[in-house]
């Protein structure tokens, strides 16, 4: 089942393997891809820091998966930790993909990025991957279908036992 995707990394310098990330299921031939996603920063940036908040928030409602794509500097970047800290409010399944392994438009790779988003992110509850060393390009829908089935796993049973919401994790 295709997941509504809100995919967070460092625009300027991941963007191209995040696009590589982004569209895998296109490219492996399966047509048009499963995850459903919005990816105009660039130009929202241009009008400040409460037109890129409302952007993020307009963009990660009616998601259920957040993909961080972690790069050199990504945990440093300020809008993917809000980001991350919106996806969590959600309760979206989260999953942390390193791409630091891909090359970038100039056959460039990076250095391995860190995973410590701060204070209000444990990335320990969510599982992360390497794109490159453990097959992304085959795996990434897997993924993201098992971040989704553990962020919604607690929906499961008889309704007196279920939780009315839950909280999750976000991007630039």
């Amino acid at each position: 089942m295709a997941r509504r995707v809100y995919f967070s990394f460092h625009y300027e310098g991941d963007v191209w393997r995040a696009n590589q990330v982004r569209h895998s299921w296109v490219t492996r031939g399966k047509g048009e891809t499963p995850f459903q996603d919005k990816a105009d920063f660039e130009k929202v940036k241009k009008q400040g820091d409460d037109a890129i908040k409302k952007w993020i928030d307009k963009n990660i409602d009616g998601t259920s998966v957040t993909v961080v794509c972690v790069g050199e500097e990504t945990c440093n970047r300020k809008w993917v930790r809000y980001e991350v800290e919106k996806s969590i409010e959600r309760g979206n399944g989260i999953v942390f993909v390193k791409v630091h392994n891909m090359k970038d438009q100039n056959g460039q790779t990076c250095a391995e990025g860190d995973m410590d988003f701060g204070s209000n992110v444990d990335v320990s509850k969510y599982p992360v991957h390497d794109y490159a060393t453990e097959n992304g390009y085959d795996n990434i829908g897997d993924w993201v279908e098992a971040s989704y089935q553990s962020a919604h796993r607690q929906n499961i049973g008889p309704p007196s036992h279920r939780s009315s919401g839950r909280t999750g994790c976000g991007r630039n």
